[in-house]
């Protein structure tokens, strides 16, 4: 099962249906079927019906989830469950405008989290390897060390699976500061990341005060993307030594997050479960579920395009040019809705 990290559990199955043992659904997924119903810490959901969730010592692991109103992905024959966060409370997280507490190894072996460096202001960057973005990390090298002395740290984060595939464009930027690998997509569900580059503000007090935004740390790419890099750049330098924030208060912060949708956090679950079949050599199981995953989240570039290469595809070729084009055609949205033309960029 799937849930904060992989456990494996001994359990049961009926055609699609997958079962955990009750004595094993804590340790699966941090619930426990008490008296007052289904817990998690001081948190309860009451159960009416124990008939429901399967036969007596066994839990259905869908009837559960949907009980703590969670998203589920299931593959019955490779007895494998993915189990997401609801977007309520996904949501409800990033409109606190509290930075994610998300800790991830680092391309140097060691781990690292956004909160390391609470005190500092922080621009974190999501980047990838199978984006032109990855090119941007010299960049964003320069602007560390320009403001390093002034309080002000970048952070990277690669949407990627290995720290291999990411290491030639560190060393190409000689980067100092931390890189993290995000193979699971803890950190872009956390954050609610749709697609690379995307950059995040986080101030002194691990608040968000810039939510997602695309923004390239130079203009190498202008001619696709589309977009100058001088805005972004001149607001960051006004945050960074004069203090000026990009929004007047946080209800202006909170207008310009887009918070994720139940069809996205499910989107999450399915993508996830294809990571772990992928994993464990399940292949064709596994392209099904990138495929739903697509189809639930279509305009998520961390699911389609960052799955052509587990696929097996180019994310600079044919695959990636045909999912443009669809981009292309409802308005190229990026943190916006797919609906009229906008200005947004092309991703790297």
């Amino acid at each position: 099962m799937l849930g904060d990290e992989e456990v494996e559990v001994d359990g049961g199955r009926d055609g699609d249906q997958l079962f955990v043992a009750e004595a094993d659904l804590a340790a699966a997924t941090g619930w426990q079927l008490k008296p007052q119903g289904l817990c998690k810490g001081e948190a309860c959901v009451p159960v009416f019906d124990r008939a429901a969730l399967g036969p007596e010592g066994w839990i259905d692991v869908a009837a559960f989830a949907a009980q703590v109103r969670h998203p589920v992905a299931l593959d019955g024959p490779n007895a494998t469950v993915a189990i997401g966060e609801p977007a309520a409370a996904r949501g409800a997280a990033l409109a606190s405008l509290q930075a994610p507490d998300v800790t991830l190894p680092t391309v140097d072996g060691g781990t690292a989290n956004v909160r390391d460096l609470s005190g500092r202001k922080r621009l974190v960057v999501s980047f990838a390897s199978w984006c032109g973005c990855r090119h941007d990390l010299p960049a964003w090298q320069a602007l560390h060390e320009k403001w390093e002395d002034k309080g002000f740290s970048v952070i990277a984060v690669a949407v990627d699976q290995t720290p291999e595939v990411v290491q030639p464009w560190v060393d190409e930027a000689a980067a100092t500061f931390p890189v993290m690998v995000d193979a699971d997509h803890r950190f872009v569900d956390a954050y609610g990341i749709r697609n690379v580059p995307t950059v995040v503000w986080i101030d002194e007090d691990d608040n968000i005060v810039q939510p997602n935004m695309a923004a390239f740390g130079n203009d190498q790419f202008i001619d696709f993307t589309g977009q100058p890099s001088a805005p972004h750049l001149e607001a960051l330098e006004r945050w960074v030594v004069d203090g000026e924030k990009p929004f007047d208060d946080d209800a202006a912060v909170r207008e310009a997050q887009q918070l994720p949708t139940d069809d996205d956090q499910q989107a999450r679950a399915e993508f996830r479960l294809a990571l772990s079949l992928h994993r464990h050599g399940a292949t064709e199981a596994a392209a099904a579920h990138f495929d739903e995953a697509g189809r639930l989240a279509p305009w998520d570039f961390t699911i389609r395009r960052g799955s052509m290469p587990l696929r097996g595809q180019d994310p600079f070729g044919e695959p990636f040019f045909e999912l443009y084009e669809e981009w292309e055609k409802v308005g190229r949205p990026y943190y916006t809705e797919p609906t009229e033309p906008t200005e947004a960029p092309a991703p790297g």
